[in-house]
């Protein structure tokens, strides 16, 4: 008996009238895309991708704030031309968040508009009227598994939920349907992408870790750091944005409250852009540092680091 592919499986498994076809040919295929969307990705993140697609498996994608982790979801959607769900997790998220709700308003217009007509076997019917698909709010997880159209859902730092809805998460991620007790039960019709990230702020369940592909997206090395800041800031040289770079990976082995992210690292050369800067010194550096920093704490070693050093960044 031949064994199915993943996807060919998951879409038995889901009764989808077809399988999807896969959306990137090889990891290359994916680093070549996912660049066309002015996002950088390395081999780790361009194989999880690859792999995520080819099996059919949400990514749980870990690191630092401000590395690109929402911003590869969203690079991943427009490379296929998904449309983007997103779902932004917070504490006390629950399932009317998150899978549906019903149109209270709409369903009471409903109603107070046929309560004066509506008698007896009338009423039992405009009862079943409210509940009706017309009067449901389709929230990020149901709009993803209801989409017919290609999907990228984005469930946005995932970390800062409780293990209840993690565990709403996990059910809707497993099976991909909903059940509605007014409407019965909701089947995905395509087999959507899923990005969950974290900036790991608590430990997520071994369930949802082992039904995920995993990803640590950190900082860039310098070569990589140096290529997103001449990608993303016109006007910028490869000579500035190398000592950007230098300077930000120095200052990350600090001892700081907030070591600079990427989007902040980005912050900053546009400044220096703005600012007619050609290079920059430990002095020019030190005097731009509250767009790097977040904390006078982290500002002031950070001088004391720059300016100790007594030499321009090379």
């Amino acid at each position: 008996m031949t064994s199915l592919d993943p996807r060919q499986e998951l879409a038995q498994r889901l009764e989808l009238d077809q399988v999807p076809p896969a959306n990137f040919a090889s990891p290359d295929d994916v680093r070549t895309r996912l660049a066309a969307q002015g996002y950088l990705s390395d081999e780790a993140i361009a194989s999880v991708t690859f792999l995520a697609d080819r099996l059919a498996k949400p990514v749980l994608v870990e690191g630092p704030a401000g590395t690109g982790k929402t911003a590869l979801a969203r690079a991943v959607a427009d490379a296929t031309g998904a449309r983007l769900i997103r779902l932004q997790c917070y504490e006390g998220l629950d399932e009317s968040k998150a899978l549906y709700e019903w149109n209270y308003r709409k369903q009471l217009l409903r109603i107070q508009a046929g309560r004066g007509e509506a008698t007896g076997e009338e009423w039992s019917h405009l009862e079943e009227d409210i509940f009706a698909e017309e009067f449901l709010l389709r929230r990020p997880l149901l709009e993803a598994i209801s989409a017919t159209d290609p999907v990228v859902l984005l469930i946005d730092e995932v970390d800062r939920v409780e293990l209840e809805t993690e565990a709403l998460l996990l059910e809707v991620l497993s099976e991909y349907q909903v059940s509605i007790p007014e409407l019965g039960t909701v089947r995905a019709h395509q087999i959507p992408m899923v990005f969950l990230t974290s900036n790991n702020t608590r430990e997520l369940s071994e369930a949802l870790k082992r039904r995920c592909l995993y990803l640590y997206v950190g900082y860039p090395d310098v070569a990589r750091e140096r290529d997103i800041i001449v990608e993303r800031v016109p006007g910028i040289s490869s000579a500035l944005a190398e000592q950007i770079a230098r300077v930000v990976r120095s200052l990350r082995t600090l001892d700081l409250k907030k070591a600079p992210s990427v989007a902040e690292t980005l912050d900053w050369a546009r400044t220096l852009v703005l600012l007619g800067r050609e290079e920059i010194g430990d002095e020019d550096a030190a005097a731009t540092l509250h767009i790097l920093l977040k904390y006078q704490t982290d500002i002031d070693r950070a001088t004391k680091e720059l300016l100790g050093r007594g030499k321009t960044v090379a």
